[in-house]
């Protein structure tokens, strides 16, 4: 007989939450002792759901560490402002991993699609403002899209 380690019977659902395109300023990329760096600085970007809408302000950026397993560790940070003027913080933490001839076709700037690698994170947004805090509790997962110069994001949330 196997025993469960957690007595607990429920499966995850997803539901669409949003998608986020951002355009980034050309990325910074070398070497450092514990990998090599890819330094992205967000110049503009849209954020687009049922029950939220705005733009992703310029300077955030995504730092991403490349290891010697040819897995890339996400470190996101931006600002939402809402089409109504609030002021939304996220923050994205998630793993990339692509075969020989997706990171040939990325190194040569060409947009990787989702079903042509494992590109995966969980962003997360923080706000103070009454009409948003909603979002505060919703712990995502996001299926991507990446290039050197843009990365697609669709992000549902975890009921």
């Amino acid at each position: 007989m196997t025993t469960s380690l957690v007595d607990i019977d429920a499966s995850p659902t997803l539901e669409h939450l949003l998608d986020i395109r951002i355009a980034f300023d050309p990325v910074q990329i070398f070497e450092t002792p514990v990998g090599t760096r890819f330094t992205y600085v967000v110049r503009h970007g849209r954020c687009e759901g049922p029950r939220i809408a705005g733009d992703i302000l310029p300077g955030g950026g995504d730092w991403i560490l490349f290891g010697t397993d040819r897995v890339a560790r996400l470190d996101v940070r931006g600002t939402l402002r809402t089409d109504d003027g609030a002021y939304v913080h996220i923050t994205n933490t998630g793993r990339v991993h692509m075969g020989p001839e997706a990171a040939a076709r990325y190194a040569a700037g060409e947009l990787i699609r989702h079903d042509e690698m494992v590109a995966r994170s969980s962003p997360l947004f923080d706000t103070d403002d009454e009409r948003y805090r909603w979002i505060n509790a919703v712990h995502t997962v996001a299926i991507n899209q990446v290039s050197l110069s843009e990365v697609h994001y669709r992000v549902f949330a975890v009921r």
